[in-house]
């Protein structure tokens, strides 16, 4: 496609649409080939975002939560009349599969009537006084200004996350979405517009990562900084942070583990496992990363799951019944096929896939390892692509060793209808999520986020929209 015939998007700054003329290029994961461009900000106009957002503070601030989620499912309902529209978008840029493009739409349609709602909730409490004539209150109130930044894998759902509750809560938002996928969150401040929200409560800055995560780390108007993304990234995060002690909500790395027991359900536990690895074409940062099965099960599992597997449809995100999509690029599929070399290399044995698939596009074969090591990389990276290493267990207290035995702890899954066990593995297992017989346990109303190195704080449930709260003691005398 020529670059005139290129649609070109503009950004979303105090309520205007803004074009500029440097501009970056937007690639189809499925063809390679550039289909939109979409305009950048430099660093000035990064900071006037954020100068019209601390303008617009006093205002959004100062309505009821009741109106703030009004205006929420305002936004919800734009969200829901275009929701084929944007998954379309969604598929274009990232190269997931329409369904769960879809998928992503309906998650973000519930974020935001879920903290619509939540919004009502940011309760404070009374306290018993200690010292006569005095009393005392908590208070909640809104943290200031947010930058929110979110990844390229869930183009959408991820930047709602952070700003629908930030809203919520009365704070206006900055969001950065990936340069490789802009035009989601584009099509979302669309919505924003559409359903009245004031200019400046809401804005899209699109440009160098780096110079516009420097922005939001010494702009004193950016009260926190929420993210998701690699843990490489997080830690340049914090350091930049720790200058001036900014609060940060982190949703880092993954390397999930999914724990397959001889209790359980076997075609439950096979088709939970297609899910919990493959969904979105395994981009995930809660994707079934190290897959381990007991060993009395072992054989049995392994052939229905690669069967399971073999049946899963490979092509374009827009092309009917795909399950599997493209991976984001170049990069992205040569680390993949480099992690599956590396495990068969070291002992492991490929059952299917394990290669590129076509000339165009960035298409990788759903791929099952057996017998893979702990040394490779793929039980030690988070890998981000259709690839199932798959290991042995012995005992219980073996599968919550090695389920633990990693510096990240995002989510885990477990296979049992053992209910002694899931109460073990709910207290034993590292992880902010456990998903028990389920591979898509993320929920609105639940909190999600990570231990060890995957991440500080929580996003969703009520925790979600703490995260954009002070909370303040005040305390009366003369009483």
């Amino acid at each position: 496609m020529s670059e005139e015939q290129q649609k070109s998007y503009k950004v979303y700054l105090g309520g205007k649409w803004i074009e500029t003329a440097e501009k970056i290029q937007i690639t189809d994961p499925a063809t390679g080939q550039k289909f939109a461009s979409v305009s950048t900000l430099n660093r000035e106009q990064v900071r006037s975002a954020f100068d019209t957002a601390q303008a617009a503070l006093p205002a959004w601030r100062g309505i009821t939560a009741k109106e703030r989620g009004a205006y929420l499912n305002r936004v919800a309902d734009e969200v829901h009349k275009r929701a084929d529209e944007i998954a379309r978008l969604i598929t274009l840029e990232n190269g997931k599969p329409m369904a769960q493009s879809k998928g992503e739409m309906a998650m973000t349609e519930d974020h935001l009537r879920w903290f619509a709602e939540e919004g009502r909730r940011a309760y404070g409490r009374v306290v018993p006084h200690q010292v006569p004539g005095k009393r005392n209150m908590v208070v909640k109130t809104p943290i200031g200004v947010v930058g929110a930044i979110a990844p390229w894998n869930f183009p959408l759902v991820l930047g709602i996350r952070k700003a629908a509750p930030a809203l919520a809560a009365g704070c206006p938002v900055v969001l950065k979405p990936s340069s490789q996928t802009p035009l989601s969150s584009i099509a979302f401040a669309e919505c924003v517009e559409a359903a009245g929200i004031p200019g400046g409560v809401f804005q899209v800055v699109v440009g160098s990562a780096r110079m516009i995560a420097e922005e939001f780390l010494t702009n004193s108007i950016c009260r926190k900084i929420t993210f998701t993304g690699s843990t490489e990234v997080g830690r340049e995060l914090i350091k930049g942070a720790a200058e001036s002690i900014k609060p940060l909500s982190l949703e880092l790395g993954g390397l999930a583990p999914l724990l397959v027991f001889d209790d359980c359900n076997l075609d439950q536990a096979v088709q939970e496992t297609l899910v919990a690895k493959f969904r979105n074409t395994g981009q995930s940062c809660i994707a079934a990363n190290r897959i381990y099965v007991q060993r009395s099960i072992h054989d049995e599992f392994v052939k229905r799951f690669v069967v399971g597997v073999q049946k899963l449809k490979t092509g374009p995100g827009l092309d009917p019944g795909t399950d599997i999509g493209p991976l984001i690029n170049q990069q992205a599929l040569d680390a993949a096929l480099a992690q599956i070399e590396d495990a068969a290399s070291r002992g492991g044995k490929v059952l299917c896939g394990g290669k590129r698939m076509g000339s165009s596009g960035f298409f990788l074969e759903p791929t099952v390892i057996d017998g893979v090591g702990g040394p490779s990389l793929c039980m030690r990276e988070e890998t981000f692509a259709p690839v199932a290493p798959i290991a042995t267990f012995e005992t219980e207290d073996e599968a919550i060793d090695v389920a633990n035995a990693s510096e990240y702890g995002l989510s885990a899954y477990a296979m049992t209808r053992d209910i002694g066990r899931i109460f073990r593995l709910a207290e034993r297992i590292e992880a902010g999520t456990l998903g028990i017989n389920d591979g898509a346990p993320t929920t609105s109303n639940c909190p999600f986020g990570g231990v060890k190195q995957s991440g500080w704080g929580r996003e969703l449930g009520i925790e979600g929209l703490d995260a954009f709260l002070e909370t303040k003691h005040v305390s009366f005398g003369g009483m």
